[in-house]
C-alpha cells in the first residue's frame, strides 16, 4: 500500500552514519570553535561549560531510560560548571577541589532516595562526574596559557584527524573487526588509518604551532589515537549496556552531543599531560 508520496531518501554512508548531515554539523561546530579561539580564546571555557551541560544531562538521561538509575542531576550539572570555570583561574587544585565536593554533593543528594539502589545511583553518579565535566576541565585548562590557542587547536586536530583518517580506511579497506562484540564497524585497519593521521598531524601541529621536537609530535598522536579510539570503545560499551543506540537526538547525524565527546573527553585529559611536559607554558 502507498501514500502517494516519495520518502526522501537519506545518504547513509557504509559506517552508518548521514553522511551530509554529519559533516554539516561538524562544521558548524568547529567553526564556532575555531572563531572563539582566534577572536577571544577564552570564550572555549564558555563553550565546554555549556557542552558539559548537555552532555551530562543527555548521560544522565540515557542512564535512566535505559536501566532506571538515577543520578544525581543537580549536584553533577552545578559541580561540573563549577569545574570547568575555576578550571581558568586555579586550573588544577580548582579542578580537583569541585570534583570532591561534587561527589560529597551526590552521596548527599542521593540520601533522599533511601537505602534501596543507593550504591548503584551514587556510584552512576561519581562516574558521571568525572566522565563528562572532570575530563572536559582539563580541555578548558589547555586554553589558559598565552599559548592556549595553539594548545587547543592541536588537541582539536589530533581527535579530527584520528576520526577522519579512521572512518576513511575503515569504510575502504576496514575487514578485521577490532571489537566485534563492542563496536562491529570499528575495524583494525581503521585504527591503523587512525594511527597514520595521528602521528602525521601530531608531527605536523607540535612542530609548527608550539614549537616542540618531531618525536614529540609523534608520542603525542599515537597517544591521542589510542585515547581516541578508547572513549569510542567506551561509550559503545556503555550505549550496549543500556540498550540504546544513541545518547541524544540534539544533532541530526550524530546523535546526541554525548555521541560527539566521545574521543573528546578521555583526549583531553592526555592532552593536557602530554603538552605540559613536552611544552612547558
Amino acid at each position: 500500500m502507498t501514500t502517494g508520496e516519495e520518502t526522501p531518501e537519506v545518504t547513509v554512508s557504509r559506517a552508518g552514519r548521514n553522511l551530509p548531515a554529519a559533516i554539516a554539523v561538524g562544521l558548524v561546530l568547529g567553526g564556532g570553535i575555531l572563531l572563539a579561539l582566534l577572536t577571544v580564546r577564552h570564550v572555549f571555557v564558555g563553550i565546554v561549560a555549556a557542552a558539559v551541560a548537555v552532555a551530562t544531562w543527555e548521560l544522565a538521561g540515557a542512564l535512566r531510560r535505559g536501566a532506571g538509575i538515577e543520578v544525581a542531576r543537580w549536584p553533577v550539572l552545578i559541580g561540573g560548571q563549577a569545574m570547568v570555570w575555576l578550571a581558568w583561574p586555579f586550573e588544577r587544585n580548582g579542578v580537583l577541589a569541585a570534583f570532591v565536593v561534587t561527589i560529597l554533593a551526590c552521596l548527599l543528594w542521593r540520601l533522599r532516595g533511601g537505602v534501596t539502589g543507593y550504591l548503584r545511583d551514587a556510584s552512576a553518579s561519581v562516574f558521571t562526574a568525572a566522565y563528562v565535566p572532570l575530563f572536559a576541565a582539563f580541555a578548558a585548562m589547555l586554553v589558559v596559557p598565552e599559548d592556549g590557542t595553539a594548545r587547543v587547536l592541536c588537541f582539536m586536530i589530533l581527535v579530527v584527524s584520528s576520526d577522519t583518517g579512521g572512518y576513511i580506511a575503515g569504510v575502504l579497506f576496514g575487514k578485521h573487526p577490532m571489537a566485534p562484540t563492542i563496536s562491529p564497524k570499528k575495524s583494525w585497519e581503521g585504527f591503523a588509518g587512525s594511527l597514520v593521521a595521528g602521528v602525521v598531524a601530531g608531527g605536523l601541529t607540535v612542530t609548527l604551532m608550539l614549537d616542540g621536537q618531531w618525536w614529540q609530535g609523534v608520542v603525542f598522536g599515537a597517544a591521542i589515537v589510542a585515547t581516541a579510539t578508547l572513549g569510542d570503545l567506551v561509550e559503545s560499551v556503555i550505549k550496549r549496556d543500556l540498550g540504546i543506540k544513541d545518547m541524544g537526538t540534539l544533532l541530526p547525524g550524530h546523535g546526541g552531543l554525548m555521541d560527539r565527546m566521545d574521543s573528546l573527553l578521555p583526549s583531553a585529559v592526555v592532552s593536557w599531560l602530554l603538552l605540559r611536559l613536552f611544552v612547558p607554558a
